[in-house]
C-alpha cells in the first residue's frame, strides 16, 4: 500500500514547485509563479539567494550537525555574535531551538520560572504556535484550537488595538485597549501572578494589524511597573520585514524578551529567543535545549542571511518598497471601495481586508481572489478569523517592476473575484 501526505494538511494552492528563483517560484512545466508568500514570510532574501546557497554547500562539507548540548560548533558561536550587533542595549544572551512555536515556549518557561509566577497574558488575534502552551496563547481563529481544549491554564486574553475592527480613531483605539489591559489585571489576574505579557507588533495569522505606538508604550510601562516580563513576538515581523529589523522599533517600547525564527535563515529551521543575561540566569538549569536547535547548517544560512540583509539594504528596502507597494494597493481599493475595506501595514508586510456589501468580514470574496491570482501566477495567501484578508509578504530583495507586475495581477483577480 503507498503512503500518503496526510489528509487534515490544508493546501492553499495547487502548485507543485520545483525551483525557486528570487522572487518566482517555477512548477515542473516551468510556468513561473511571483511568490509574495515568502513560504510565510521565510525566504525573505528570495529563493536561492547564491550567498545563502553557497553558504550552505560550504557548511554541509564540513559538518552538518553538531548537538549543541553536547558540543558546541564555530556557526552559532558566529550568529550569536553577529545577532548581537541588532539587538537592544541590555539583551545579550540568546537560546536556539528549531521553529517559531519552539522559541515561544521556551520564553514562556523563561518568564514562568524568572518570576516564580504562572499567568500570561496575551492579545484577540494573536498567534503564538500549535504546541501546548504556544496554541493555548493563539487566538486567531477557532480552527487551531477546535476539539483541542480545555487547552493549558492561566492564559488571558486582552483586546488588541485594531482601529479598522473597532472604527476609532489610533488615540481612541489605544485609550480604550489599555484601559481594558488595567481592567484584566484588576479582575481575572493579578500583576502579582502576571508572569509575562506576550505580544505581536503586527499581528499575523490574525489579520496583518499593526499595534499602535502607545499601546505598545503603555504595556511596557505597566510590565516594567509589575515585575511583568514584556516579550515581543518578532517571528513574523523580525529581520526587517516591517522595514524596521525589528518590528516594536517603529515605538519607544522595548522588550524583554525577543522571540524570532521565520526571516532569520532564508528557510532553514532556526528559531531564537533573545534576552539579559540577567534575565536569562533566572530559568532553571536544563530547561533550555534540544536535539537540532542551533544547526550548523541552520546558523551558516542565518549568517549569510544576515550578509544579505546589511550588504543589500534590505531593511530600508522594505520600507520604502512597503510605501510603494501600499500606494498601488490603494489604488485598487479604490476602484472597489465596496469590497477592499481596508489597507494597512508597515514595510513589506501589508494587508487587503475584503468586505462585502454590508461592511461585514467576505472570506468567500478573498478565497475567490486567491484563486483568481494563483492563475494569474501570483501567489497570495489569507488571513484573519474570516479568512477575509488577503496578505503582502514578498522577498525583501522584490524590485519595484516585481511588484508592479504583481499589482497587476491582483487588479483582475480582484476583477475575476468579485464578479464570480
Amino acid at each position: 500500500m503507498l503512503a500518503s501526505l496526510s489528509p487534515l494538511l490544508n493546501q492553499s494552492t495547487d502548485v507543485l514547485a520545483v525551483r525557486g528563483e528570487g522572487s518566482r517560484l517555477f512548477d515542473a512545466e516551468g510556468r513561473a509563479y511571483l511568490d509574495f508568500t515568502s513560504g510565510i514570510g521565510v525566504t525573505s532574501t528570495g529563493h536561492c539567494h547564491p550567498k545563502i546557497v553557497e553558504a550552505v554547500r560550504r557548511q554541509a562539507g564540513q559538518l552538518i550537525h553538531g548537538q549543541v548540548t553536547t558540543v558546541m560548533h564555530p556557526r552559532l558561536l558566529e550568529l550569536t555574535e553577529r545577532l548581537g550587533a541588532h539587538l537592544p542595549d541590555g539583551i545579550d544572551s540568546l537560546f536556539f531551538a528549531n521553529a517559531g512555536t519552539e522559541a515561544v515556549e521556551a520564553a514562556v518557561r523563561l518568564a514562568r520560572q524568572a518570576t516564580s509566577r504562572t499567568n500570561l497574558i496575551v492579545f484577540q488575534g494573536s498567534f503564538h504556535g500549535r504546541t501546548t502552551a504556544a496554541l493555548a496563547m493563539t487566538t486567531s481563529k477557532t480552527a487551531y484550537r477546535a476539539g483541542l481544549q480545555p487547552l493549558m491554564s492561566g492564559v488571558f486574553v486582552a483586546p488588541f488595538p485594531t482601529q479598522y475592527r473597532y472604527g476609532w480613531s489610533e488615540d481612541e483605539t489605544t485609550a480604550f485597549c489599555l484601559r481594558e489591559f488595567d481592567h484584566l489585571l484588576a479582575t481575572q489576574t493579578s500583576p502579582q501572578e502576571t508572569a509575562g505579557v506576550f505580544i505581536e507588533p503586527v499581528l499575523g495569522e490574525g489579520g496583518y494589524v499593526p499595534v499602535t505606538a502607545g499601546f505598545l508604550e503603555g504595556i511596557a510601562e505597566r510590565c516594567r511597573r509589575h515585575g511583568i516580563v514584556f516579550a515581543a513576538d518578532e517571528v513574523q515581523t523580525g529581520f526587517g520585514r516591517t522595514g524596521r529589523f525589528w518590528a516594536y522599533e517603529h515605538g519607544e517600547a522595548v522588550p524583554d524578551i525577543i522571540i524570532m525564527a521565520k526571516g532569520i535563515a532564508s528557510g532553514f529551521p532556526l528559531s531564537a529567543i533573545a534576552a539579559s543575561t540577567e534575565l536569562m540566569s533566572k530559568g532553571w538549569p536544563g530547561s533550555q535545549g534540544g536535539t537540532y536547535g542551533g544547526n550548523a547548517v541552520a546558523a551558516a544560512a542565518a549568517i549569510a542571511t544576515l550578509d544579505v540583509i546589511e550588504e543589500e539594504g534590505l531593511v530600508a528596502r522594505a520600507a520604502s518598497l512597503g510605501a510603494v507597494l501600499t500606494g498601488m494597493l490603494n489604488e485598487v481599493a479604490d476602484e472597489y471601495p465596496d469590497r477592499i475595506g481596508d489597507v494597512r501595514g508597515p514595510g513589506l508586510m501589508i494587508a487587503t481586508e475584503f468586505i462585502d456589501a454590508n461592511g461585514q468580514p467576505d472570506g468567500a470574496t478573498a478565497k475567490a481572489v486567491l484563486k483568481a491570482a494563483e492563475h494569474e501566477g501570483l501567489l497570495l495567501l489569507a488571513c484573519g478569523a474570516y479568512g477575509n484578508v488577503i496578505r503582502w509578504i514578498p522577498p525583501l530583495v522584490v524590485t519595484e517592476a516585481e511588484l508592479a507586475e504583481g499589482v497587476g495581477m491582483f487588479r483582475r483577480a480582484v476583477k475575476q473575484g468579485t464578479s464570480a
